[in-house]
């Protein structure tokens, strides 16, 4: 069955925030997504919350790997109180748009059901501050959204979420070196066959999981009716997981490397088939679709070690 390539909307926010800091040169947000290295594993945190991305992988990590795989630098800084960091994005602001986030997103009342933290990260770009709002481009969905300041600042605090620091800004990008995309793509792939590579021997701390184990006690998480990870799940994880596979598939036919790129298309499939099963109660078609996904992960880490 041929890889068909995705074009559309999803939950984007740090390669759709990067792409438009880029702005002109800056690649497809496929591609920033793919040299971020997130859709090369899955992980299970704390045994109850799983992510379509490597086990240790965060966006902060991704976002950096990415800038340095496409040859672009930006000034990152974070911390401090909330009136320093105020005044810091007030004075970055004067010459240009900035990125934000980690945020915590359940402090963006303009998105609807949104009434308080929600242990949900986000990025998204800061283009102005008029007296107590502020006005952001959200890629979520909302350009030009206007927000007040101290539902932004409990946002930015970023207290709730898992990683990152808090009141954390990236501004300054500048272009260093022109880098090939395929050049990027293909500079990423050792150190994705790198995140595939957990040894399941060794112990992950609180209970975490890693790759096919995670797919696994996924699947015995749904048949014991957690509906925590159902509503996370069939909300986001899904819907990121198989756009982040189906784009990296993409840039991998695009590189050359063929079996690499049908095994994630085959990730792909599996993990999107999951968004009907789950969101309808379908258990038992889930737990299939997650124990035929589980053998993949080691499946694409030797296609990777073979082809580099």
């Amino acid at each position: 069955m041929p890889h068909v390539p995705y074009r559309g909307s999803g939950p984007y926010c740090y390669a759709n925030s990067l792409a438009m800091m880029m702005g002109a040169d800056a690649p497809d947000p496929a591609v920033i997504e793919t040299v971020t290295g997130s859709p090369f594993g899955m992980q299970l945190i704390g045994g109850a919350l799983p992510y379509f991305d490597p086990y240790g992988w965060t966006p902060e990590l991704g976002v950096q790997d990415a800038l340095a795989a496409l040859g672009w630098t930006a000034n990152t800084l974070s911390g401090g109180d909330a009136d320093g960091a105020l005044g810091r994005l007030t004075a970055l602001l004067a010459a240009g748009p900035v990125m934000v986030g980690p945020i915590e997103m359940g402090y963006l009342r303009y998105q609807p059901g949104m009434n308080g933290p929600i242990g949900a990260d986000h990025y998204l770009i800061a283009v102005g501050i008029e007296r107590d709002h502020i006005t952001v481009h959200d890629p979520q969905g909302y350009p030009y959204a206007r927000l007040p300041l101290a539902d932004f600042m409990a946002a930015w605090r970023a207290d709730s979420l898992t990683y990152g620091q808090p009141y954390t800004t990236r501004s300054d990008f500048t272009q260093v070196t022109r880098v090939d995309v395929d050049a990027a793509i293909t500079s990423v792939l050792p150190r994705a066959a790198t995140w595939l590579a957990v040894d399941p021997t060794q112990p992950m701390p609180a209970g975490s999981l890693a790759n096919g184990a995670a797919a696994l006690a996924l699947a015995d998480l749904l048949d014991n009716g957690d509906n925590d990870v159902r509503e996370h799940l069939v909300h986001f994880a899904i819907r990121v997981g198989a756009r982040r596979l189906t784009d990296a598939a993409t840039c991998l036919h695009k590189v050359g490397f063929t079996d690499a790129a049908s095994t994630m298309d085959r990730q792909a499939r599996l993990v999107g088939a999951l968004q009907q099963s789950v969101s309808t109660g379908d258990t038992g078609t889930s737990i299939h679709t997650l124990r035929a996904l589980a053998p993949t992960y080691d499946n694409l880490r030797a296609d990777l070690q073979h082809s580099l």
